[in-house]
């Protein structure tokens, strides 16, 4: 699934040409959306209607749980223009210039592998082993979800590969804005369990 992101001002080189193409799993935010509804609610009665401990216990989960369900469902996506790639994963980003890029494949998870060996799974690019299963039954004629994703990808490496603008190696940065609250959490939850 794409949607277009604002691009950058025309003619400048620091900037791509064309809106960001956005990549991923609406399913998977439609499940965090009801994961969310039920945990606010179940919470939030706790919160405001429970007695004793209650309330502090909820208050704990909920801050343990609610990154932990936006980083799963709602965070993943990967964003590609014609300078990079950049993957948001659960609890990292990635951006890999598109002269880094080695391969992109789908085996159990989707993945892109760098020049220098490293490699980084897509979250945002689910692989069904059904589709799977379905396609090497069809004889290979049948084009699955990641993989019709993965050959847009792959026509992009192959056309932006040269630019000047695409080179550089791959960078990383851990997502503290979702590990923080969620150790948070964690940190507050089991003091309360332990000494209830």
């Amino acid at each position: 699934m794409t949607r277009p992101e604002q691009p950058g001002k025309p003619g400048d080189p620091s900037e791509p040409a064309y809106a960001d193409r956005v990549y991923r799993s609406p399913l998977a935010m439609v499940g965090g959306a009801l994961l969310l509804g039920i945990g606010l609610w179940m919470g939030g009665d706790a919160l405001f209607r429970g007695d004793g401990r209650a309330p502090w216990t909820a208050a704990a989960a909920l801050l343990l749980g609610v990154p932990l369900v936006v980083a799963f469902t709602f965070r993943p996506a990967v964003f590609a223009n014609d300078d990079r790639m950049r993957i948001r994963n659960p609890f990292r980003t990635v951006v890999v210039p598109w002269a880094a890029v080695e391969s992109l494949r789908a085996v159990y998870t989707t993945e892109v592998v760098t020049r220098g060996g490293a490699k980084y799974q897509l979250w945002a690019v689910p692989v069904s082993m059904r589709q799977r299963k379905l396609k090497v039954r069809s004889g290979g004629k049948v084009l699955v979800g990641a993989e019709s994703t993965l050959q847009e990808l792959r026509t992009l490496v192959e056309q932006n590969a040269v630019r000047p603008t695409a080179k550089g190696e791959p960078e990383s940065r851990w997502a503290y804005e979702v590990i923080a609250p969620a150790l948070a959490g964690l940190v507050a939850l089991t003091a309360l369990l332990a000494t209830g």
